[in-house]
């Protein structure tokens, strides 16, 4: 069993070249999805880079860009790339804490930053170099704070609505519907466990694989852990790097979903020391296991997240794409 090459969360892809001219994508002709039979908003479509989610952004007007969606980083990040070319205002030095630790950067002021129907202007956004983030620039929580994002995996489309709207839509598969705590902006499953034992499971969109912390390797290995004999590396979006060891987790529970034989990245990480989880046993949910799914909706004011289950049912589906997608033979 042999591992593709894996990076986590708010971690650029090492073999994604980065992006020098805008994305061809574009919001237009895209179909629209009706909100309590008044409301519009547009479904945008989402692309790969090597399993982290990007979407067509404008900034100030100009674009489209091509940005990733990571609901586990606190912060809108552009690369100094981009902010050069379009010429934005620089803010002031900053402390950006990574996956893997915190450095000081500077950052730009980004005027009329646009994704879906939602524009927002961001101060102090760092501005990182484009070969470390894998594309234009990352879509944070500041920007998602107070939306709903539906990612919709089987039409590859992704809508961002206000929290508090209501939405009508017809969905194909089972629903489950899981609340969450909420911790600097992140959503994280408190009542959750992997192979029995109890874990902190902390969503994380810009995470191509689920990373658990040396707290919870600890545990697992008294409890017969599998291990892979390879190992990967992190790379953080400051250049950082950080290599992980990997193992196959038995089972992993939230709520009534239930995913086994789920790869998971062994590291010593600084985000789990940035949230209080350093400690304790936690991982974060990356792309891994998230796209088993059909959709899911992650609503960051009422701290819930909406797995729709595949057509096919559920556990075969889930338990081939979650090793599928981070497995090679």
């Amino acid at each position: 069993m042999k591992f593709a090459h894996l990076l986590a969360a708010g971690m650029a892809l090492a073999t994604a070249p980065a992006l020098s001219q805008p994305a061809q994508l574009t919001p237009a002709g895209v179909p629209l999805a009706e909100i309590d039979r008044t409301t519009i908003t547009d479904e945008i479509p989402i692309g790969d880079r090597g399993d982290r989610m990007t979407v067509a952004v404008s900034v100030g007007g100009n674009g489209p860009y091509r940005f990733l969606v990571d609901t586990g980083s606190e912060r809108t990040v552009i690369s100094r790339q981009l902010a050069d070319r379009l010429k934005l205002t620089d803010g002031r030095t900053t402390l950006l804490h990574s996956v893997i630790g915190a450095t000081s950067v500077q950052t730009v002021f980004i005027p009329g930053l646009k994704v879906s129907n939602s524009t927002i202007s961001v101060a102090n956004a760092p501005a990182l170099e484009a070969v470390h983030i894998g594309a234009d620039g990352l879509l944070g929580l500041d920007g998602l704070k107070s939306k709903r994002v539906l990612f919709d995996f089987k039409a590859q489309t992704m809508s961002v609505t206000p929290s508090a709207q209501r939405i009508t839509e017809k969905v194909d598969g089972d629903v489950i519907v899981v609340r969450a705590k909420s911790r600097k902006g992140r959503l994280i499953f408190t009542e959750a466990r992997v192979d029995g034992q109890t874990v902190a499971v902390i969503v994380d969109t810009g995470s191509q694989v689920t990373v658990g912390n040396l707290a919870l390797k600890s545990r697992l290995m008294k409890h017969g852990l599998q291990t892979v004999p390879e190992t990967l590396t992190i790379e953080s979006v400051t250049g950082e790097k950080l290599v992980a060891d990997v193992s196959i987790l038995k089972l992993l529970e939230v709520d009534t979903i239930h995913l086994d034989r789920l790869p998971v990245a062994f590291a010593d990480a600084h985000i789990f020391k940035t949230l209080g989880l350093d400690k304790k046993p936690a991982l974060l949910l990356g792309m891994n296991a998230m796209r088993a799914f059909d959709q899911i909706s992650i609503d960051f004011a009422a701290k819930k997240v909406r797995f729709v289950l595949p057509e096919t049912g559920m556990l075969d589906d889930v338990r081939m794409a979650s090793l599928e997608k981070s497995v090679l033979p």
